[in-house]
């Protein structure tokens, strides 16, 4: 029975097998050699393209990460494969795991994923003034999950990415001007060109108002003043006026405040909301 389970003929085929599985080592040896070199090649690569990019540092290391594992994971499959082991198992082993994961933190991933369009594509950035969500407030980070902005009354709102990246959004800090509109209403029998070449007045003693368009924003106009409704107790006058977006605010309360004080020592009425009510006597 030894004699037979040690014969020529199974040394021979020990032999092969030994043979052949020492060529794949080698083989796979020399695989994982060039497999390391090429993927420190591809990290170092992808590194200058996202700082070339401008994308954020904590997104790019965390991106790097995820590729140098995705590359890893397919250069050990590969060896395995190439040192005869079935990967079929292995491929569908790590694939019932994610999906699993996924479902698991679908709300999360979302988020993660809102964060990285958010950090490539930049619709805003540190510091921007935007609306969304149904708050409005100054950006303060940009986390990979939320964003954190800063009300003007001081209130911090954290507000998840994914959101942010699929809604709609107001960035009031992309453009360097922005229009104050100001809506005054006069009682019905006002002059209205004695009320506009007053409010003229006031917006060309403010140098925050600029007074010409501009050769770099197309949109800048001078200062317009026009009736624009027929309300219930007067005419509506609305009132634009252009300003640095920093300057918003400071021309925004300018305007309500000198214009409410000035026309009214002019004598002009603004009028309080009333109701007429007729009684017919039967």
């Amino acid at each position: 029975m030894m004699e037979k389970f040690f014969s020529p003929e199974t040394y021979s085929v020990l032999g092969q097998w030994a043979l052949g599985f020492c060529k794949n080592l080698l083989v796979a040896i020399i695989v994982y050699i060039v497999g390391s070199f090429l993927i420190k090649w591809a990290k170092k690569l992808f590194v200058k393209m996202l700082e070339r990019s401008k994308v954020d540092t904590s997104l790019y290391t965390f991106l790097t990460s995820i590729v140098s594992v995705v590359l890893w994971f397919t250069l050990i499959i590969i060896i395995i494969s190439i040192l005869g082991i079935e990967t079929s198992s292995f491929i569908a082993l790590f694939a019932s795991a994610g999906v699993a994961i996924g479902m698991a933190l679908s709300g999360t991933l979302q988020n993660f994923a809102g964060g990285v369009m958010i950090l490539l594509f930049k619709p805003f950035k540190v510091g921007d003034y935007i609306e969304a969500q149904g708050y409005a407030g100054t950006v303060k980070e940009i986390q990979i999950f939320n964003t954190i902005i800063r009300t003007n009354d001081a209130q911090t709102i954290i507000i998840p990415n994914g959101g942010l990246s699929t809604g709609s959004l107001k960035n009031y800090s992309t453009e360097p001007y922005r229009r104050v509109d100001v809506d005054f209403q006069f009682a019905y029998g006002t002059d209205l060109g004695q009320v506009k070449q007053a409010i003229q007045e006031i917006q060309q003693r403010n140098p925050l108002i600029l007074q010409a368009p501009v050769k770099d924003s197309p949109v800048v106009a001078a200062p317009w003043i026009g009736l624009t409704q027929l309300g219930g107790s007067g005419v509506v006058v609305n009132t634009r006026s252009w300003c640095k977006g920093s300057d918003y605010w400071t021309v925004y309360f300018y305007m309500n405040e000198t214009v409410y004080q000035e026309l009214k020592e002019r004598g002009f009425m603004f009028p309080y909301q009333r109701m007429d009510v007729n009684i017919i006597n039967k």
